[in-house]
């Protein structure tokens, strides 16, 4: 790399509430690594709000590191696993491919090769940033085991949720419900071919209910729309909050289940015959469908992330996925 091509600028929360742009010195790239100029990168905004506002747990300060994450938790620290951008230099035959990686907000980055993954020709890059909540949603979906005909309710359509329901839109004769507090994610719904429902007037007897709401009321809701002897598969995390069960009442008389999903490792189910590059791999093939374009709501350009951020994190500025747009880029969608 040229001197002037050396540096690259990063977004980092400097305290909770507080982030701003900072200067990066880009380490020389090795034989087996790559430079990639970032095109896009997403804000998971659930996840990004909580570390945001200084949320993470002293005891989950390791287990929720980023891959790429510099500094500490609660700040300052560059967090972010959304990139999306071009090869600039690496091996050959990655030069000039566009590329998904676990990086935090920064518009150029040098990282192992074996870190990216390619982007197939039918995925807009613009799209590709839902690589993170496609790879939970499959990883969560191998946990649960949906089958034919299933009665299943989502509940929670946030990014991850969305993703969730729109996966199991195929699945031959079930019965799936997207459910959430918030009226307008009807059309969400409706764009990702699930009907919507209210907690109030979402279908119970359900085999199978996958909680993603982060919200201790929504698990709840959760354990009374599933059958007897029917599970239910917290993808919530909710940080340094305690969470009250209501396991009295007919939990025990029903015989349900409560189990959890993380996308931290390759699901039981699967774990011994596919890879996380595996299944990074089929999350980016699944984005070939043109339905999760409804999960971006809203793109900023990344000098504005400084200013974005705490809107999202307040809730002033509502968002499923918001794409932050770097220098060069003018069209959305990419």
């Amino acid at each position: 790399m040229q001197r002037d091509e050396a540096t690259a600028r990063a977004f980092w929360l400097r305290e909770p509430g507080i982030g701003e742009l900072r200067t990066a010195v880009l380490p020389t790239p090795g034989p087996a690594d790559v430079l990639v100029r970032a095109r896009y990168s997403g804000v998971s905004r659930g996840t990004e709000a909580l570390v945001f506002r200084g949320g993470v747990p002293a005891s989950q300060h390791t287990a929720m590191r980023a891959p790429f994450q510099e500094g500490e938790f609660p700040g300052p620290v560059k967090y972010g696993y959304l990139s999306v951008g071009d090869v600039e230099h690496g091996p050959a035959e990655l030069v000039g491919r566009t590329v998904f990686c676990l990086y935090p907000h920064q518009d150029r980055y040098v990282v192992p090769a074996a870190a990216v993954s390619v982007v197939p020709d039918g995925v807009p890059p613009g799209r590709a940033v839902l690589a993170g909540a496609v790879e939970t949603a499959v990883n969560a979906l191998w946990d649960a085991g949906p089958l034919l005909g299933d009665r299943i309710a989502v509940l929670g359509a946030g990014m991850v949720g969305c993703c969730v329901a729109r996966l199991l839109a195929g699945l031959p004769g079930a019965r799936v419900q997207l459910v959430d507090t918030d009226p307008a994610r009807e059309r969400t719904a409706a764009a990702l071919g699930v009907p919507f429902r209210t907690p109030e007037s979402a279908d119970d007897d359900c085999d199978l209910v996958l909680h993603v709401s982060a919200n201790p009321a929504g698990l709840t809701r959760a354990l009374q729309l599933v059958g007897t002897e029917g599970e239910v598969v917290e993808l919530s995390w909710y940080g340094d909050r305690m969470v009250p069960v209501p396991l009295g009442e007919a939990f025990h008389a029903r015989r349900l289940t409560i189990r959890s999903s993380q996308v931290g490792a390759v699901a039981p189910a699967r774990r011994g015959r596919r890879s996380h590059a595996d299944r990074m791999a089929l999350a980016l093939r699944l984005l070939e469908d043109p339905a999760f374009d409804a999960l971006i709501t809203g793109e900023s350009p990344f000098d504005e992330l400084p200013q974005v951020l705490p809107r999202l994190a307040g809730g002033e500025l509502p968002a499923l996925c918001h794409r932050i747009r770097y220098p060069g880029i003018i069209q959305p969608g990419g």
